[in-house]
């Protein structure tokens, strides 16, 4: 039964409700306060109450790539400027993000035009969030009056799931509280563009000229592929020609990783050797929905005359680019040129997928002997890895990662289930990781596997209280080696060697915590493992909590340097 005061809050809650949005993360505000008090009595959406501005931006972002669609509330100002990196990062890597929340009302506007007073929260431009938020955002409204706020509702919205990035509404004070009728009927669908057919039927002839004419071609594909539900056009394709795939950092795990055509993550330098070295021997590499960063310059300029490239702004083939072809109409085409040749391209024997090795032992500290006891990075992995492959836990979990040497190195994992590897691979947070595992884990219906820098963990660690509060069980492990190691590593590289000559510079050594304190502190349950005994007796008690949130502390040693990174830094 429709509640009689049916307002401005409602509509957009049933709206995001339709949405499968079930859950919105929350700081609470005066300016918001209407918004806020109806979500709380709202049926079917949940208030999900996060500790600062950080933490629920990172995990509305964590949400939105999980689930499709998120939402945070914010209060004015202050809060929505601290969230503002939260977002950025969500607009950068395609994660759709309603940012909701309210401004000086109408007799506060009043008052201010006859008395010059200054609001609270405000910095004197009352339009200051909507401007600023146009910079991370492909739509933003504040709306003034409830006259017409569910048709702009439905048109931000609209731009949201059609263009997988964040949008923000605002509106005055009073208006969240408003009457907005009527309710909302059927759900809204994302809008569908179409390609022009002239345009289109270029791009495909050029890039199969291209495709007819390689001896190693190779499928590279990115996040976008996932964001728009493109993944099972993306197996059709690899299906169809018979061609070996892999993937950004970012658009891991854009299909299930395995089969016989994955050949592993190309993450450029901290890329298993296998995989270098074939993406290195292509000669048409079949680009798709990928964000290309500056961690790929060696293969932009190596391999852009060989790329055939088709995102959701253009498609490019060698030189020539088409603007008015969409990347799933270019792709369903080329997937009728397959099959119509119905054999690998054109008379060229299809490649065998080279065996996945096993990629930690050979990453390990080059630069010490270490103890067969003693956790590098690379170790952690090779064991929990382990762990979660032997009892068959890999599809329940999913992982998080900020920017840090954790991600690089686990970027060689192998068998990981469809979205469930989240990282800030492109606008490259420090310390997002921890922030994004409450949404990440609401989102996806999965356990939050979490991987943490101590650097970034120490940015961000209240939102352990968060999981807490929410009876998450993610598991956070922080590898803690007391320095920020993947800064030190672009400052001074030589810093990792042996010897007292050789220090970290001040700015990245970090305080030491006690992290089994902090846990106790935050309502968690925690762990210290110092061994790789230590480490596997740990995992199977870690997985047996059910409702509060796992801190593992995993001590590594200063100067432990993959060689992921060692690649990375060195070869950049």
């Amino acid at each position: 039964m429709q509640k009689q005061n049916f307002t401005v809050a409602d509509y957009l809650l049933t709206r995001l409700k339709q949405l499968n949005v079930t859950e919105v993360f929350q700081i609470p505000g005066d300016y918001v306060k209407h918004f806020t008090q109806a979500l709380e009595h709202f049926d079917g959406v949940t208030a999900i109450g996060c500790i600062n501005e950080l933490d629920a931006g990172y995990a509305a972002d964590a949400y939105g790539r999980t689930r499709g669609l998120a939402a945070v509330s914010l209060q004015y100002g202050v809060s929505t400027f601290i969230a503002l990196n939260g977002i950025g990062g969500a607009y950068v890597e395609r994660s759709p993000v309603v940012v909701i929340s309210a401004t000086p009302g109408a007799d506060a506007r009043r008052i201010t035009n006859m008395y010059d007073v200054l609001y609270h929260h405000s910095t004197g431009n009352l339009a200051a969030d909507q401007e600023v938020y146009k910079q991370v955002t492909v739509a933003a409204e504040t709306l003034s009056t409830s006259a017409g706020a569910g048709e702009k509702i439905d048109r931000l919205l609209i731009a949201a799931i059609t263009h997988k990035r964040p949008v923000f509404i605002e509106c005055y004070k009073e208006v969240w509280g408003e009457p907005c009728l009527p309710p909302p009927d059927k759900p809204l669908e994302p809008l569908k563009r179409s390609s022009d057919p002239l345009a289109l039927l270029n791009a495909v002839d050029q890039a199969w000229s291209q495709i007819a004419a390689a001896k190693n071609p190779l499928i590279f594909a990115g996040v976008e592929v996932l964001r728009h539900g493109l993944s099972g056009l993306l197996q059709d394709l690899i299906d169809a020609s018979g061609f070996l795939y892999t993937t950004t950092s970012l658009g891991k795990t854009v299909l299930d990783e395995g089969g016989d055509k994955f050949i592993g993550t190309y993450s450029d330098a901290a890329s298993i050797e296998s995989v270098r070295n074939i993406v290195e021997q292509s000669d048409c590499i079949l680009t798709l929905g990928t964000i290309m960063t500056d961690d790929y310059l060696w293969f932009v300029e190596n391999k852009y005359p060989n790329m055939v490239l088709a995102t959701t702004e253009q498609i490019r083939a060698g030189y020539f680019i088409y603007k008015d072809v969409t990347m799933e109409d270019f792709m369903d085409a080329l997937l009728t040129r397959f099959k119509k040749v119905n054999t690998y391209p054109l008379n060229v024997t299809a490649p065998p997928q080279p065996k996945f090795p096993e990629p930690w032992l050979s990453n390990s500290d080059p630069y010490w002997d270490a103890s067969p006891q003693t956790i590098t990075y690379n170790r952690f992995f090779q064991h929990s890895m382990q762990f979660l492959q032997q009892n068959k836990l890999l599809n329940q979990i999913v992982m998080t990662f900020g920017i840090s040497s954790a991600m690089y190195v686990a970027t060689n994992a192998y068998g990981l289930s469809q979205n469930s590897f989240l990282a800030s691979a492109a606008w490259q947070i420090i310390g997002y990781e921890t922030g994004a595992a409450s949404g990440a884990q609401l989102g996806s219906g999965k356990r939050a596997w979490t991987i943490a820098g101590d650097g970034g963990f120490m940015m961000i660690c209240q939102s352990l209280s968060t999981l807490a509060r929410n009876k998450l069980n993610a598991v956070v492990f922080v590898m803690s080696n007391a320095v920020y190691a993947i800064e030190q590593v672009y400052v001074d590289i030589n810093s990792f060697k042996p010897g007292p000559e050789h220090t970290f510079d001040t700015f990245d050594i970090l305080p030491k915590w006690d992290y089994l304190a902090l846990a106790k502190a935050f309502g968690a349950e925690g762990f210290r493992v110092t061994t790789v005994d230590e480490l596997n007796a740990a995992l199977p008690k870690i997985w047996a909590l059910t409702d509060k949130p796992a801190l593992v502390e995993v001590v590594i040693p200063e100067k432990d340097l993959p060689r992921q990174m060692y690649r990375l830094g060195t070869e950049s």
